[in-house]
């Protein structure tokens, strides 16, 4: 775009721009490299090698071996692989029914351990959180019972940013010999990555979060951990996932993961001095307004709001006309109308939720930036308070 028409960009969260490097990467793919990955002539042996090279890249960033990688379409079908996977393969080994998640899990998660319970016969424990979004231990540990088989929690959230204890829970789930679970989609390009700190059995990405193309994604599964495949009809991915592989995605996806791992601490340091400094504007500009999710253990590139009085909807539809693209919430659920489950989990009244409103920021977020979002939020949040103070005036009269 021209630099007057230019989108400033603060959805990051819900999906990413693909680097050029990544792009680079997997052009040559869809066209020169074409070939099946499963057959034996040299254009599928080319193939097979750049996935072989891709898993192993991967592999080195998680700190396990390159079999352990599980490639899949997205981060909601890894989440899944890994509940179902497990939890039946655990069902049909006799070693229990018992599944714990966190009340502020994505839906790929909730929503399949709700089909457990209620499809498959599975007890299930949903564990509260505070006011902050963050899980406590000592709940936690009172929640595990000898017949729990799976765990999942999280690594941060995609709504508030809040980033949980990851290995302290994984610490206490391995000393009881439980299988434990994270979807890291949203924590991929920001977090450590490294299983054996974190201490989990499944760690499920997706590549779009992290500068990479949608339509790819990963399930990291520990040797040894018992997992029932949900697709069928091939011997892909050590049997775990059938179907031809993509291979221009996988690797694209492995680019995007070197790419932004290896420049990580750099990055999140400049997002993180954005970041803050977007925060303390609005806090100080805008009266009636509150952060949502812990204000220091969040990720370096989220930035959350509850703007009391507000529908979001009227702010975000503000905010694009002013060339601004900006959120509520987890863009899987944007179109929905009942309040945010993870804002109610955190005792957030529905009315207040309503008015949540999610900034994240990216590589290219600028000083710049920063200002033109508080420049026009501000009176923007001003107008549409004074609008539906006059409404609510006039529906009295």
């Amino acid at each position: 775009m021209p630099a007057a028409e230019r989108l400033i960009y603060f959805d990051h969260a819900a999906t990413t721009p693909v680097a050029p490097e990544v792009l680079e990467a997997m052009l040559p793919f869809f066209s020169e490299r074409y070939g099946n990955p499963s057959s034996i002539h040299r254009l599928g042996r080319e193939s097979a090698r750049a996935i072989d090279q891709s898993r192993q890249g991967i592999a080195h960033l998680l700190n396990c071996q390159p079999n352990e990688i599980v490639f899949t379409s997205c981060g909601t079908e890894a989440d899944n692989l890994a509940l179902r996977g497990v939890a039946l393969a655990q069902q049909a080994r006799g070693r229990g029914q018992h599944l714990i998640v966190s009340a502020v899990e994505h839906k790929a998660v909730l929503q399949t351990a709700f089909d457990l319970r209620d499809r498959y016969g599975f007890t299930l424990t949903v564990l509260p959180v505070d006011g902050d979004g963050l899980l406590s231990l000592a709940d936690f540990e009172a929640a595990l019972r000898p017949d729990t088989v799976l765990i999942s929690v999280m690594y941060a959230n995609n709504e508030i940013g809040t980033i949980q204890p990851l290995a302290q829970i994984g610490a206490l789930a391995r000393s009881r010999g439980i299988t434990f679970h994270t979807d890291a989609v949203q924590a991929g390009g920001l977090l450590p990555l490294d299983v054996e700190d974190l201490q989990v059995d499944l760690l499920a990405l997706s590549a779009h979060k992290f500068y990479g193309p949608k339509g790819i994604g990963l399930l990291y599964v520990r040797r040894g951990t018992s997992l029932w495949s949900q697709v069928t009809g091939g011997s892909q991915e050590t049997k775990h996932r059938a179907g031809t592989e993509n291979v221009p995605y996988i690797v694209g996806m492995a680019a995007a993961l070197t790419l932004t791992q290896m420049s990580r601490v750099t990055n999140n340091a400049h997002q993180a001095i954005l970041r803050d400094r977007l925060i303390n504007r609005v806090l100080r500009e805008i009266p009636d307004v509150r952060v949502s999710g812990h204000r220091t253990q969040r990720l370096p590139n989220h930035a959350s709001f509850l703007l009391g009085g507000l529908e979001i909807q009227g702010v975000l539809m503000g905010l694009d006309m002013a060339g601004i693209a900006a959120s509520s919430g987890s863009a899987c659920t944007s179109a929905a109308q009942e309040p945010s489950h993870v804002l109610t989990a955190l005792g957030i009244d529905p009315i207040a939720a309503a008015g949540h409103l999610r900034l994240t920021l990216g590589h290219s977020t600028t000083d710049a930036d920063i200002e033109a979002v508080a420049d026009a939020l501000t009176p923007l949040v001003g107008r549409l308070r004074q609008m539906s103070a006059g409404e609510q005036t006039g529906a009295r009269l």
